[in-house]
């Protein structure tokens, strides 16, 4: 009997050990995914809620590494961006950073990459990748352009089927990868050939059509390309107080519902940053001719992206199936319906930038540029984003291709040829892939090792 009372009787938690309530609430974090029981006196409860909304003791502080595997893992590639400028200010004797240049470099230059890039992280977050961006790109610069010049077609008709169509291939590539199963390299590989086929048999035969209409020549390609003085400023400083009140408030919530958070002084740090680097570009706009519409228009597109992939549950359903698509599918994701969705977008991102490079050109060719596929994927993985899926941001981009831009003009300015310039990139563009392997290796081991 006095054994069976023993077994039964419930030990007292000793100090420095965890009660029952403190134990669940370690299971609630340790697995975010663990049925939690809600206790059932009112005095647990308000225990239980206040432990939930002040910061709990249990948050550990992050490492440097760990910090570089997520929050920071922008730095290597901004401290790379930073010794790119540096080293081009260095050897062209102040040239790289002129007002004029700098206008030129961040315009229509980076845009139409900027742009298929961003289209590429819609497809790279799935762990899948889309060859055919390029391709699409300039075709659907060449519909625009032969129903608007040889046909006569309306603007906004020529402008609207040329979008419809990158929509359109975007569906069909998607349901070949997401329905059929066939591999997206596979896929994207036979677009590219056919699309690229298809262009030379909408040009019949002619090597460049130029584009006369004034209001696609005014997109990018007129001295008009700019935006007025007061939207080139309100603009970027409308876009920066509601960057900054979105982290504020982000960070408000996460704190108020016991969930980790980046310390005040990263807070501090991101919020001053874009504030410098923001106010920073529109002076350097302003003090050359303003704003160029195509930059405008690739960072409006960043935000707009950003805000789908951070704010919306279509968003982290693209991370839910990236990181991975059988778990994501268990949890009640369609998965196939993602795919598609991501694989449309991306090629419709793809007809925007093929529309901007146009009119930037005033014409379109059937010749494709053979770095445009490479600089558009190679933006975005530069830039952070994962190729075996599941992380990166639409922000990525930006760094990404301002690498590319600042190399591709810094070595033109010293009078380097493109073999030289497509080696360095080449380069560049390894080292980030490496780096992102290891990455990977390093937060596998991590995960092993809890």
């Amino acid at each position: 009997m006095g054994d069976l009372i023993e077994k039964n009787q419930t030990p007292e938690p000793s100090e420095g050990s965890l009660s029952p309530a403190s134990q669940t609430q370690e299971k609630r974090v340790d697995d975010p995914y663990q049925q939690v029981t809600t206790p059932a006196s009112p005095t647990a409860t308000k225990e239980f809620s206040t432990a939930a909304v002040e910061v709990p003791s249990y948050m550990r502080r992050r490492s440097l590494g760990q910090l570089l595997r997520s929050d920071l893992g922008f730095i290597p590639v901004l401290l790379t961006l930073i010794i790119v400028v540096l080293y081009f200010t260095i050897t062209t004797s102040g040239i790289f950073l002129s007002p004029e240049n700098l206008s030129n470099l961040l315009g229509a230059q980076i845009s139409t990459i900027g742009i298929l890039g961003l289209g590429s992280i819609m497809v790279l977050l799935l762990g899948e990748i889309d060859l055919s961006v390029a391709s699409v790109s300039v075709l659907c610069a060449v519909i625009m352009a032969v129903l608007s010049e040889r046909m006569g077609a309306p603007t906004w008709v020529a402008i609207s089927v040329a979008l419809l169509s990158g929509a359109l291939i975007g569906f069909i590539n998607g349901f070949f990868v997401a329905v059929l199963r066939v591999p997206s390299f596979i896929v994207t590989l036979a677009g590219s050939i056919g699309y690229a086929g298809l262009l030379l048999h909408l040009l019949a035969g002619q090597a460049t059509l130029i584009i006369n209409n004034s209001f696609i020549v005014a997109i990018a390609g007129s001295a008009l390309s700019f935006l007025p003085d007061s939207l080139g400023i309100g603009l970027p400083v409308l876009a920066i107080i509601l960057y900054a009140a979105g982290l504020l408030y982000s960070y408000t919530r996460r704190r108020r519902m016991g969930l980790r958070t980046t310390s005040t002084t990263m807070l501090i740090v991101q919020i001053v940053a874009v504030a410098v680097l923001g106010i920073g570009a529109v002076v350097v706009f302003e003090s050359f001719q303003g704003v160029p519409y195509p930059t405008a228009l690739l960072f409006g597109l960043i935000i707009l992206f950003w805000l789908i992939l951070t704010k919306t549950a279509f968003g982290r359903h693209i991370y839910a199936v990236g990181g991975n698509a059988e778990a994501a599918r268990r949890a009640g994701i369609n998965v196939v319906a993602i795919r598609i969705a991501a694989f449309t977008l991306c090629s419709l991102l793809a007809a925007i930038g093929g529309i901007v490079a146009a009119s930037h050109a005033n014409a379109v060719a059937s010749q494709i540029d053979p770095t445009l596929l490479l600089n558009a994927i190679a933006a975005a993985v530069i830039g952070g984003v994962s190729l075996f899926g599941g992380r990166g941001s639409a922000w990525a981009i930006v760094l990404g291709v301002l690498i590319i831009a600042s190399l591709t003009n810094g070595l033109a300015l010293l009078n380097q040829g493109t073999d030289i310039s497509e080696m360095v990139e080449g380069i560049v563009l390894l080292l980030a892939v490496t780096a992102d392997a290891l990455v990977r290796r390093a937060q596998a081991r991590s995960a092993s090792g809890r």
